[in-house]
């Protein structure tokens, strides 16, 4: 399943903040914030302190909706677009193309990335793709995979734990000879 652009960065953004809360929690100043939000081209208003704080309070949220079952991500689907209010439009900005917003520009990020979150599960959900989460396999990891490759072939959750993988593999054939 070959998921649209905008689906697939709400995705990969949603996953990246709520493994981030793992130790080491890596949201925790406003430069990070600040470079989460370049690297994912969220529209609205630059982040302030205040996003900080609400933005790192979503992260258990997104956590519950990328590791829940396909029937127990619908109603925290709906229960995210309720509370936000979130009303679908197509837009076009910039050199992106018609795509869906359900909020608008000028809320908070948290409600943004919640809502953008939420949308891509439908497709994913309606799609039947909740494979594509999966937890990473390093041992002493909790992160959440999202595999969107082709051969469903990712692992881990990140650089970080493919790098300390691939050290241990490493390691491991160095020992044995």
């Amino acid at each position: 399943m070959t998921f649209a652009n905008d689906t697939r960065e709400a995705l990969e953004s949603g996953v990246l903040l709520s493994n981030s809360e793992l130790e080491p929690d890596t949201l925790t100043t406003m430069d990070e914030l600040v470079e989460y939000f370049d690297g994912f081209t969220y529209t609205g208003s630059r982040p302030t302190a205040r996003d900080l704080e609400e933005v790192r309070a979503i992260r258990s949220t997104l956590r519950s909706l990328f590791t829940a079952s396909r029937d127990g991500a619908v109603p925290l689907v709906n229960e995210i677009l309720a509370d936000q209010g979130a009303l679908p439009q197509l837009v076009r900005h910039g050199d992106v193309d018609w795509h869906v917003h359900a909020t608008d520009d000028d809320r908070p990020l948290a409600e943004r990335i919640l809502v953008e979150s939420a949308m891509a599960m439908i497709d994913v959900i309606r799609a039947d793709e909740m494979s594509r989460f999966g937890r990473c396999e390093m041992d002493d990891c909790d992160g959440i995979v999202l595999d969107l490759s082709r051969n469903r072939s990712r692992k881990y959750c990140s650089t970080t734990c493919t790098n300390r993988a691939a050290v241990s593999a490493y390691r491991a054939r160095q020992a044995d000879e």
